[in-house]
């Protein structure tokens, strides 16, 4: 049995309508709650959380309640436009949305590595050390949404992705050295993909055009730019067209002012050989 052992998330209409579908379809089969909750092999509580619009329904429920119901693809329909993603921050969603239609994704970071570059044990250990403490649940749930967004990068090979990390980034060592060492290499690897770009701010910089924080930026598929700019417990949506040229324009100069993609592989490479 899988259960959450944690505080419920916001309900949403689209979660209440989710749930709705559930318990129609189990009414449809003459199952009880307490009937159904072993055929998806969760548990009555975890049923009744679904159906009541309280819990994001995990992948593998909706592909068991989809079997078992006997659905005609209903039920994965209905998942599919469920607007709360589980693990995600509120502020974050809309963001995370256009990411997965954008033709341009840029990203300047100078706190930790970017979402879509972590290792799974590198994002662990950021979430672990959360303060206030997550439970076991909320934790998994994070790292399940962050590893799914790290499918942009395999499932768009026409998508162009840059990145332009600060070099303490590296030399933290967060997590440990081993961690590091395994963060460089998948790095590495990612870098070989004709779509992405890993760009490295040296330690030692006179000028730099990222003094204000990270940033990102988009393009939509209809050359539209958007900018998202996020802190400490919030996230900015940035449409407004003369802040994001404004973003571009920074982003454009920390590129030439970053080491060129040749040198911020080498670097990285002399990184891995000192981890």
């Amino acid at each position: 049995m899988v259960d959450s052992g944690c505080g419920e998330p916001e309900v949403s209409d689209s979660l209440k309508a989710f749930g709705e579908v559930i318990k129609a379809f189990r009414k449809r089969a003459r199952l009880t709650q307490e009937q159904f909750a072993p055929r998806v092999r969760y548990s009555v509580p975890t049923v009744a959380s679904i159906e009541q619009g309280r819990r994001f329904p995990p992948a593998d429920f909706v592909d068991r309640a989809e079997e078992v119901l006997d659905a005609f693809g209903t039920i994965r329909g209905a998942a599919r436009h469920l607007s709360r993603r589980p693990g995600l921050a509120s502020w974050f969603r809309q963001w995370a949305q256009l990411e997965t239609e954008a033709v341009n994704l840029c990203t300047y970071e100078c706190r930790l590595i970017p979402g879509l570059l972590q290792t799974e044990a590198y994002a662990r250990t950021l979430f672990t050390n959360q303060l206030p403490p997550l439970c076991d649940q909320q934790i998994a749930d994070q790292l399940a949404a962050r590893l799914d967004r790290q499918k942009l990068l395999r499932e768009r090979p026409n998508t162009a992705y840059s990145f332009i990390l600060e070099e303490h980034l590296f030399l933290r060592r967060t997590g440990g050295a081993q961690i590091t060492l395994e963060l460089i290499e998948h790095i590495l690897g990612l870098a070989e993909h004709r779509n992405i770009e890993i760009q490295v701010m040296p330690m030692v910089r006179e000028s730099h055009a990222g003094l204000d924080g990270p940033m990102q930026l988009l393009e939509t598929p209809s050359n539209k730019w958007f900018g998202y700019c996020e802190g400490q417990e919030s996230g900015q949506f940035i449409s407004d067209p003369k802040v994001v040229s404004m973003l571009k324009m920074r982003y454009a100069r920390m590129r030439s002012q970053a080491l060129s993609l040749e040198d911020s592989l080498s670097l990285l490479r002399q990184m891995r050989g000192e981890a």
